[in-house]
């Protein structure tokens, strides 16, 4: 039991995702202090300034706009970031590795000598049909 746990853990996949996880709580953290000592400032200011801005109250309720606002736009640079930063390398070295392996054969020597052996048989059973026929 507990080598295959064992084997689960040091599968790649579960390390990468492991990484993946790590990196995208800490930039998370990045974008989030980034929205708040920059953008957020900014839409209050956009949006009338002072300690109220960017929100409305109805019956002592309080509807925050600027939050929706900021929280759409570290959404976007997040989106944005993880897109140029992660997905568009991957998917060139996904493009890369695909030509690699359509370049080269990488049957393996015993395949090719069966399929060789297959051809000739097919040959080989054509012939004596064909020997049959006449």
């Amino acid at each position: 039991m507990l080598q295959g746990f064992k084997t689960f853990i040091l599968r790649g996949n579960v390390i990468d995702l492991a990484v993946a996880f790590v990196v995208g709580a800490a930039f998370s953290t990045l974008v989030g202090a980034f929205t708040k000592a920059l953008i957020d400032p900014i839409v209050r200011i956009f949006l009338g300034g002072g300690l109220n801005a960017g929100t409305l109250t109805i019956r002592d309720q309080v509807i925050d706009f600027s939050l929706l606002i900021n929280s759409l736009i570290t959404f976007l640079i997040t989106m944005t970031v993880v897109y140029f930063v992660f997905v568009v390398p991957m998917n060139a070295l996904r493009k890369r590795t695909a030509k690699q392996d359509e370049d080269e054969d990488t049957t393996p020597a015993d395949v090719k000598v069966l399929e060789e052996i297959r051809e000739l048989l097919k040959e080989q059973s054509a012939l004596l049909k064909e020997q049959r026929d006449h």
